[in-house]
């Protein structure tokens, strides 16, 4: 059995990637990235010295990534990071691609709402909605396999780019989550479960949810980062406009094309604004044991999280490019 890692670059794909490192002979997997000058040489080297096979697998390049996947028993589908109809035909390549090479089984990363209409509205979940369908349209023409994993917002952007925004904003935290509450998953976690599926873990043709352990509102991580840090941060929910209006005075771009170059996140305004909003709609807010039942082992807690992104505060950091 040989197994594919799309995305090894980037970092959910690259903790798989050490991930399946541990479990399976390095003779039996294939990482693969976008563009092999966006990986990290010494991290590629390492690899190879392993037995990895390591191919760039554009996901623009159908052919180009068929003959990457070739040889691949399951594949694990990291999502594109473009939003719109350029990422749904991007995996829309990636799963005939992965099909055309003779690969069995899919693991793609989802999004939490992706199968119910009523997420229809936040930025990014239609793109996962159309990936889904097209899948398991796919699986019904070739009888391949697949697992969708639906992630929760995760926790570590609330604990970095948030706190970074809220510092560089004196102190204040400003979101249009108002007192909603999400169950954050940590992208560690995350990370355990793509592995435990693309293992084969799991039921096929089953869709798991990719939630935390806990039930934390954005007042509850404001007041947490404020006890870990000794900086007072202020709580700040706004409405959907005024949180518009930060960000445009932040340099964050409202939508995924505008240009980014000032911007200290590497999120737009709808992404954000939608995202925040459906936590004080209650969406985010849903309890789930899938990682642990998977895995065996329960998702961190924020605050066991959180110790190890002090640095955030303490080098008072203004790039997501310098977070580690």
């Amino acid at each position: 059995m040989k197994y594919i890692v799309t995305g090894v670059d980037g970092k959910l794909g690259g903790r798989v990637a050490e991930l399946m490192l541990e479990e399976v002979a390095a003779a039996d997997l294939i990482f693969t990235c976008p563009n092999m000058d966006w990986l990290k040489p010494e991290k590629r080297e390492r690899w190879e010295a392993a037995g990895v096979a390591v191919r760039q697998a554009n996901y623009d390049n159908v052919d180009e990534m068929t003959e990457a996947f070739r040889g691949g028993d399951r594949i694990y589908i990291v999502s594109a990071v473009t939003i719109g109809e350029i990422r749904v035909q991007q995996h829309k390549n990636v799963v005939d691609a992965a099909i055309a090479a003779g690969v069995q089984h899919l693991t793609y990363t989802s999004f939490l709402g992706a199968s119910d209409p009523r997420y229809a509205h936040v930025y990014v979940t239609p793109d996962h909605t159309a990936t889904e369908a097209y899948i398991r349209e796919r699986a019904a023409e070739t009888g391949i396999k697949y697992n969708f994993m639906q992630d929760n917002l995760y926790l570590e952007n609330y604990l970095t780019t948030s706190v970074m925004l809220a510092l560089m904003s004196g102190n204040k935290w400003y979101t249009t989550a108002g007192e909603g509450k999400a169950t954050y998953v940590p992208k560690d976690d995350v990370a355990r479960m793509a592995a435990a599926l693309l293992l084969g873990r799991g039921e096929d043709n089953r869709t798991y949810k990719a939630c935390g352990c806990e039930s934390l509102s954005q007042r509850d991580l404001a007041a947490m980062i404020s006890d870990l840090s000794g900086r007072q941060i202020e709580y700040c929910p706004v409405s959907h406009e005024e949180f518009f209006e930060y960000l445009d005075s932040m340099h964050i771009p409202r939508t995924a094309t505008e240009d980014f170059s000032q911007a200290p996140v590497p999120w737009c305004g709808n992404d954000m604004v939608t995202n925040e909003g459906s936590i004080a709609e209650g969406l985010m807010d849903v309890p789930s044991t899938d990682i642990e039942d998977v895995t065996g082992t329960k998702p961190k807690t924020a605050r066991e999280l959180a110790k190890g992104y002090s640095y955030i505060w303490e080098n008072n950091v203004r790039h997501w490019r310098d977070i580690k």
